[in-house]
């Protein structure tokens, strides 16, 4: 007899949480979707079609067994749906919150392609980890057996949370470094709460202490402790340090006051989050409150800036991007969610100074019209100046959301020797992420350039994978 509780698309219509409305989310900084119930999780759970050649797991970067967990979620097992989850993925409950699944699985979903509506993935696999931790089932990693040989993780982001954990669960004694005073990377300071609220990180960062993980918080590689130190005295290094240098923009004015980075700014707000004392946000310096904002940039964290400013109530929000709806990088769900909260896009616009007030303060960003010409090597069509159209948008705050570069490592730490790109991303083995320092490894975005949180993950557990053969393999030797 057929299995009643799959490929019900046909029948049942694709159904996300309830969204809570724009002007009360527009209120504070709590998550803006509601939680499934058991009964509609397993619902769109089993609209899945069990397709031969599941698309949504190909696509995936860490290749989660998608149609398993949500066969096991359709038919109430979930417990099995949760193992089956954690398997491939270190941290389900935050790529089920902040991972762009309309760019990944979903968008890749068969029954999408069909015209039936994608599969709700990233809802489910949060309500599965989400019940996963209500019901006790996520443990501290607690390895079979301890192992002698220690690893020094500098960087307590994603890739490095998620090396940290495959470490400790293979036994290996595990020191993680971060140069801030909580771990989590943009998790923590980056990403704002309405897409993924701290104690969401703070939990997982709490269970990797209670694996024994070891934190040293506040403590910056090359000035608090060299790079050379911590080879010397661990049998690993993995570098996780991500890219953390805004991207800054040329034109006149770019001195005024009011002109801030992104980073700096949603760091502000979040630190706010936790109650810690933010001077710069008090003074109004990292604060929207009542001004007319303009945010640069066309990714996820220029999305990030303009939800902000909303929550910090702002007179008014706008983005200027110089290209259209159709090329724009960042989510196109969190466009939706921008333009619902009253956030307004100024597309095909690219800014080429600033003015200013008699008192250095910024006033506007002087901008000028754009128009699409011929594809450039990513296959987008280059924006090109449209003569005779620039406008001044007027702003008290600007907000500089135009990405991140990688710190310069070999100088700040010291290592001449350490491999870089001439992006100046550290150089390293694609399937082992070794670098051409031996026993050191590099995982994430100081690898990849500004990227994705799952494909940090990935990085960091693939690490793993080549830190523990070379560790058998060292034994072995030994051994004879």
């Amino acid at each position: 007899m057929a299995d009643q509780s799959m490929l019900k698309f046909v029948t049942v219509g694709r159904d996300m949480p309830r969204k809570r409305s724009a002007e009360d989310r527009g209120r504070d900084f709590r998550e803006i979707y509601a939680e499934f119930a058991r009964e509609k999780a397993e619902e769109q759970a089993g609209r899945c079609s069990q397709c031969g050649v599941p698309y949504c797991q190909t696509h995936c970067p860490l290749h989660n067994n998608i149609p398993d967990w949500l066969r096991m979620t359709a038919e109430g097992r979930l417990r099995e749906a949760h193992e089956i989850s954690q398997a491939t993925n270190t941290f389900p409950e935050i790529c089920g919150r902040i991972c762009p699944q309309d760019r990944l699985c979903e968008g890749n979903c068969v029954i999408e392609q069909a015209g039936h509506g994608t599969v709700t993935i990233g809802s489910i696999e949060k309500y599965i980890a989400d019940t996963a931790w209500s019901e006790g089932w996520i443990e501290p990693p607690a390895p079979m057996v301890e192992r002698a040989e220690s690893v020094a993780v500098v960087g307590a982001g994603p890739g490095g949370l998620a090396a940290a954990d495959m470490l400790r669960r293979a036994g290996f004694q595990v020191t993680v470094i971060d140069r801030h005073d909580r771990g989590g990377g943009l998790l923590t300071y980056g990403i704002p709460g309405f897409k993924l609220e701290k104690e969401v990180v703070m939990r997982r960062i709490g269970q990797l202490e209670k694996g024994g993980v070891t934190f040293q918080l506040n403590r910056e590689v090359g000035v608090d402790v060299s790079f050379a130190e911590l080879r010397a005295s661990h049998d690993f290094v993995v570098i996780a340090t991500g890219v953390y240098k805004s991207r800054d923009l040329t034109g006149p004015g770019g001195g005024a006051a009011g002109i801030v980075n992104a980073l700096d700014y949603l760091t502000a707000s979040n630190r706010r989050g936790f109650g810690d004392p933010v001077p710069a946000f008090e003074s109004g310096e990292l604060n929207a409150a009542d001004k007319r904002v303009v945010v640069v940039g066309g990714g996820d964290t220029a999305m990030d800036c303009v939800r902000t400013a909303v929550r910090q109530g702002a007179r008014s929000v706008k983005c200027l991007y110089r290209r259209d709806r159709a090329n724009m990088p960042g989510s196109r769900r969190e466009v939706r969610n921008a333009e619902e909260e009253g956030v307004g896009f100024v597309w095909l616009t690219a800014p080429r100074g600033f003015a200013a007030d008699g008192s250095g303060q910024v006033a506007g960003v002087m901008a000028r019209r754009m128009r699409l010409g011929r594809p450039d090597a990513t296959g987008r069509r280059t924006p090109e100046p449209v003569e005779g159209s620039d406008f001044v948008e007027d702003a008290d705050l600007v907000i500089k959301a135009l990405g991140f570069d990688p710190e310069d490592l070999p100088t700040l730490w010291n290592e001449p020797g350490l491999p870089v790109t001439r992006w100046g991303t550290v150089e390293a083995d694609f399937r082992t992420h070794e670098t051409g320092m031996d026993g050191v490894y590099a995982v994430g975005d100081i690898v990849r350039g500004a990227s994705l949180v799952v494909w940090a993950i990935r990085d960091g557990r693939e690490a793993v994978e080549a830190i523990v053969e070379r560790a058998n393999q060292t034994a072995k030797i030994a051994a004879q």
